[in-house]
């Protein structure tokens, strides 16, 4: 006889959630999230469940205490819509977005899909969000809310790359109070053009515009695609030009990788674990100890996780193994991270970051 809380189980709702189209499945788990976040005694019940924290595992960042390293990638909660309920997902913080200036449906349906044999995603989604304005009036609600949270921006579709710098000029004015970090994405393979900005003279203006409107820090998320020594100069540069971080890898448009895949839109899930590990791992021995490194693209256990934070990782990131593994997931990794720190006799985990590099 199954407990009525085994029927709530993840693994339960998912043989509900993957009969239907992965857009509605996604509306119907935000909508669950949302309900949890409105009920404080079921938000603590699940958080008490869900949540990890250790003084092994807790770090300042930003002048921010991350309780555990594992945050939700950007993409999503694109509309800040599910903010208060990811602490009882068990995540130690979060980013929100991708967040555009003007709101943007963003490409032809269908653009989701699941590639199940490959425990991976494919999405063409093109920045679909409600804008800046609806999103800040989301943030100006949370002003009693004490969670580590970044916020992800990019230009709108219709913005031609010459005038791309004024999309994001909207956006760190927008939001120069609000969160804790902000990433410049222009790696996302669904907007036409965005990845024709991580150029050199791109980066060094948007950062330069940036430290003239806000305090905030600052970080670039790149696209796994690259040449790991084009990638090295890319956020070299940024660094140098004020980045306050670097967050490694952005979905993969390398089709190769299965037999499944369409031929538009990025990757991401355990097709891209390798890929965005070595891409990681080629930045990290460069720029560790030079800025804040934050992995992502297919992290799906402990192990893995750790090995990111062996190549320089301060912090992780998981969005699409958490629709196959649910947040049973993040749960896993964060008490699974302490038994590797443990076993290789770590006190901190920051002794562990960058270890490879030691």
């Amino acid at each position: 006889m199954e407990s009525p809380l085994s029927l709530f189980s993840y693994q339960n709702l998912k043989k509900i959630l993957f009969k239907l189209d992965p857009e509605t499945a996604h509306s119907v788990a935000g909508l669950g999230l949302r309900t949890i976040a409105h009920c404080p005694t079921l938000l603590r019940f699940v958080k008490n469940q869900n949540f990890v924290t250790h003084p092994m595992l807790q770090q300042k960042i930003f002048g921010r205490t991350f309780q555990n390293p594992v945050g939700l990638g950007a993409g999503f909660d694109k509309n800040g819509q599910y903010i208060t309920a990811m602490p009882a997902m068990g995540f130690g913080f979060t980013e929100v977005g991708t967040v555009t200036p003007l709101p943007q449906d963003g490409n032809a349906k269908p653009r989701l899909f699941r590639l199940i044999e490959d425990n991976s995603i494919q999405n063409a989604m093109g920045f679909n969000n409600k804008g800046s304005h609806y999103m800040l009036q989301r943030l100006k609600k949370l002003y009693f809310f004490d969670y580590p949270m970044g916020i992800n921006i990019g230009k709108n579709k219709l913005t031609s790359e010459d005038d791309a710098l004024n999309d994001y000029e909207t956006l760190f004015k927008a939001f120069k109070d609000y969160g804790d970090y902000i990433v410049i994405n222009i790696s996302s393979p669904n907007t036409p053009g965005l990845r024709d900005l991580q150029n050199e003279s791109f980066i060094n203006a948007i950062f330069a515009m940036a430290k003239e409107i806000t305090t905030q820090p600052v970080l670039l998320k790149i696209a796994p695609d690259m040449e790991p020594e084009d990638a090295i100069a890319l956020c070299k540069t940024a660094v140098e030009a004020g980045a306050a971080g670097i967050i490694a890898s952005n979905t993969t448009i390398d089709y190769s990788l299965t037999t499944h895949a369409k031929d538009f839109g990025g990757i991401s899930g355990a097709l891209l674990t390798d890929k965005s590990y070595q891409l990681f791992k080629a930045i990290g021995k460069e720029l560790y100890g030079k800025t804040l490194l934050i992995s992502v693209g297919g992290i799906d256990s402990a192990e893995e996780a750790y090995r990111r934070i062996k190549a320089g990782a301060s912090l992780v990131q998981v969005y699409s193994m958490l629709v196959y593994r649910g947040p049973a997931l993040i749960k896993e990794i964060n008490e699974g991270l302490i038994k590797l720190l443990q076993k290789d006799g770590y006190k901190h985990i920051s002794e562990a970051i960058g270890a490879d590099y030691k």
